[in-house]
């Protein structure tokens, strides 16, 4: 994924520059202090994402985002809050403010690469990779045996053990094989071939006890006894 950096200030365009170097699939194509001199490369070079700073002398990142082209993915880094209302109507991924942690960075990068998630099908594939630190996971659907989604992060318990990940519950709701797995609840979603018993509107999976929401109640038993 490339992107770019505009931001009137030195030192918060090294520090993002910083940040960016540490994700592996990140790449930065272009750094500007002026955020005219970045149009030009917007114009000439694909451009996925872009780090805007919203106080600038010249143009403002709000008006700055409005005239390039919409395709473009925006992350708003500001020292101040006043604009966020605005961003969110400007459809921006996400807004930083300053001083910017590398994690809250890597969680905005996140939010980008999963915003569109590619659905996996059974006829696609029998594995799926997932984001995990600094690295891509490779997970076979037949190890996992339930997600459980958390504040910021979602626990994927495999035969082997835990894998955590940024993404959203509602991503993997829509990327995993239907036949495979179903949302149960607000904050699970389980593998249907490691139900070990139901027992009292809850399901038993390697000992762990998982309520059936009454949201998902009706769809699950339908999958359940149509199996």
């Amino acid at each position: 994924m490339t992107c770019i950096i505009i931001d009137d200030e030195p030192l918060a365009v090294d520090l993002l520059e910083s940040h960016a170097s540490k994700i592996e699939d990140l790449k930065v194509i272009g750094a500007f202090n002026n955020p005219l001199e970045a149009l030009k490369i917007l114009r000439e070079k694909s451009v996925d994402l872009l780090f805007l700073d919203i106080q600038m002398p010249e143009i403002t990142g709000v008006e700055f985002k409005k005239i390039i082209n919409p395709d473009i993915k925006v992350i708003f880094t500001t020292a101040y809050s006043d604009y966020a209302l605005e961003s969110y109507d400007l459809d921006v991924v996400d807004y930083l403010l300053k001083p910017i942690s590398f994690q809250r960075f890597l969680q905005a990068v996140e939010k980008v690469q999963n915003r569109n998630p590619k659905p996996i099908t059974e006829e696609e594939s029998d594995y799926c990779f997932v984001k995990t630190e600094y690295r891509h996971q490779k997970l076979f659907f037949s190890d996992i045996l339930y997600l459980k989604g958390l504040s910021d992060y979602v626990s994927i318990q495999t035969k082997e053990g835990k894998v955590l990940t940024l993404q959203k519950m509602k991503e993997f709701e829509q990327s995993l094989p239907k036949s495979k797995f179903i949302r149960v609840h607000k904050s699970y979603i389980i593998a249907l071939e490691h139900i070990e018993f139901i027992e009292r509107n809850r399901i038993i999976i390697e000992g762990e006890y998982i309520s059936i929401g009454a949201t998902y109640k009706d769809t699950f038993w339908k999958k359940v006894e149509n199996k």
